[in-house]
């Protein structure tokens, strides 16, 4: 587990400030702070890896971009800093739901039920 003031390290070197909002958001949540370490990353997932990952009624977490490769079957629920078009598209005709990671991060502090996907 990484240390809160590395974190802080690497934080200082973001630039986007929804990144930054949410790294601190994750980071005051004690069951978020492997989440605030993984987006300090460059991270990005396809449908298939979400699919393959995860089980019917699920809640994934995403660290980074969900990407558009593949076939998600399943109805899952998938929470994510960004979302590609085709992702996005591909999510709604399976009817997921997909939600903002802060969503999820102030809706679920305790991280109860969370799958994270990287």
């Amino acid at each position: 587990m990484i240390s809160k003031t590395r974190l802080d390290r690497k934080l200082k070197r973001k630039t986007n400030s929804r990144l930054v909002e949410t790294i601190i958001l994750a980071k005051k949540k004690k069951n978020w702070l492997q989440v605030a370490n993984l987006l300090t990353r460059k991270l990005a997932v396809n449908l298939d890896k979400i699919e393959k990952e995860s089980k019917e009624g699920d809640t994934v977490v995403i660290p980074g971009k969900v990407l558009g490769g593949g076939i998600l079957l399943k109805k899952v629920r998938v929470a994510a800093f960004s979302y590609s078009g085709s992702a996005k598209e591909k999510l709604k005709n399976v009817k997921c739901e997909a939600t903002p990671i802060e969503e999820e991060i102030n809706k679920n502090p305790e991280a109860k039920g969370v799958k994270i996907i990287t």
